[in-house]
């Protein structure tokens, strides 16, 4: 436990600059100010009374991940509550759209010591669910301080986590063992667990594959379809900074084809909507936002769907969907949402947080795997040229994309005979 030790040691001493960092990041605006209290530790919220379930990811993707378990935890048992918590304003203000009752959303604290006291101690979960990777070791340790058992969930060890991690185990290994039980994502991840030091680790499949369709409008659905009428359109999701560029040259090229042809573009980060929207003006298009309720028109070159918790709405007005953080060194977003709505999903060369679904779903003909932007570009004229082309491999995609839904049970009943959930 002395690595542990140091670490809280190390927080203390440069809490000073952290506590600094935070209100840089408040002026950004990637905090938020009405709620800073609780990135201190400090709740204003009550604890319900009864059963709580914590449940803990790092962003949007984790909080989505984790939703049908939420609601399966609530559907078996109508007296439990259930809080998560995230570290992103984008993930906060989706949760606050998709939660349903008995479950409310929390800022995970700043990992200072005592602001994992306070706020371990202020909800006293009964069960934590920790999803992925984000692993914050002073919050970690006052949970198991707590004597309350902490599960990993759909824990994922990149390659360079791995390679990372294997030098310094010393650090990892006490970490991982404040775990009662680890799921693993994939064999692999669960492998990489097991020789980090972990224990009890298990893997039973990736409860990606358990979300369900993301919600949407039908009437603002066939009003925007109204809107795109018979253009050829194509949509660019989750979007990172870099392959917007990209994407505009992709759109004029594809524009000499059809010279009615619409892009739709939803970035990860709906704040950078105007920068995105100044690079595109600056090449003579015209943007349509979202955010401001503007129309799609003839005239609309491109139109930009900067608002949180619409993907259900986006994926359906498009049948080809390029999934972003993919050509950029991210290592890609989840495209197993469209791939369930029956889309025609590209993805770029950088899809490590993916790799096995990447891997199965490409060998099975449900995913097009592209290297370049060029490549995005000429499978959307192709297969906008030849539309029955599409079909097949947006069947496949369907069928791939919930092939393993059944994942949530198995981990539900692990957790039933493991942790008494």
């Amino acid at each position: 436990m002395v690595p542990l030790f140091l670490y809280m040691l190390v927080t203390i001493l440069l809490s000073p600059v952290i506590f600094v960092w935070i209100l840089v990041r408040v002026i950004r605006k990637k905090e938020d100010l009405s709620r800073l209290n609780e990135r201190m530790g400090w709740a204003f919220k009550a604890r319900p009374k009864g059963r709580l379930v914590w449940l803990h990811g790092a962003s949007v993707g984790e909080c989505l991940s984790m939703m049908p378990l939420i609601n399966e935890i609530l559907r078996r048992d109508p007296e439990v509550h259930v809080m998560v918590t995230s570290g992103t304003r984008t993930s906060a203000a989706l949760m606050a759209k998709r939660l349903p009752d008995r479950a409310f959303h929390q800022y995970i604290p700043v990992d200072f010591p005592w602001a994992a006291h306070w706020f371990v101690k202020h909800w006293n979960a009964d069960l934590v669910l920790w999803f992925e990777s984000d692993f914050w070791p002073n919050i970690l340790k006052s949970i198991s301080k707590n004597k309350k058992p902490l599960v990993l969930l759909n824990g994922r060890i990149s390659d360079r986590s791995f390679d990372r991690w294997k030098k310094a185990k010393r650090f990892i290994e006490p970490l991982l063992r404040l775990f009662t039980l680890c799921f693993g994502q994939t064999n692999e991840d669960a492998s990489r667990l097991e020789l980090l030091g972990a224990n009890q680790v298990v893997c039973v499949g990736n409860l990606k594959f358990s979300a369900v369709n993301p919600p949407y409008d039908g009437i603002e659905l066939n009003d925007m379809l109204s809107q795109i009428g018979s253009r050829p359109c194509c949509i660019a999701a989750s979007t990172h900074e870099g392959e917007e560029a990209m994407i505009l040259g992709f759109h004029n090229d594809v524009k000499r084809a059809y010279p009615s042809f619409l892009s739709i573009i939803a970035p990860r980060h709906p704040e950078r909507g105007d920068e995105i929207e100044a690079l595109f003006v600056a090449a003579g298009l015209r943007v349509a936002r979202r955010s401001r309720g503007e129309k799609i028109t003839l005239k609309t070159d491109i139109y930009l769907a900067d608002t949180i918790g619409e993907m259900g709405l986006i994926y359906r007005l498009a049948p080809i969907v390029f999934v972003g953080g993919s050509l950029v060194p991210f290592g890609g977003q989840n495209m197993l949402e469209p791939m369930r709505l029956s889309r025609l999903v590209m993805v770029g060369p950088y899809t490590f947080n993916f790799r096995e679904i990447v891997k199965q779903a490409s060998e099975e003909g449900a995913l097009i795997r592209v290297q370049t932007a060029s490549e995005v570009l000429g499978n959307a004229v192709r297969y906008l040229t030849h539309p029955d082309e599409m079909e097949p491999v947006m069947k496949r995609a369907q069928t791939f994309a919930t092939s393993q839904m059944a994942v949530l049970d198995r981990v539900y009943q692990l957790l039933h005979e493991r942790v008494g959930l």
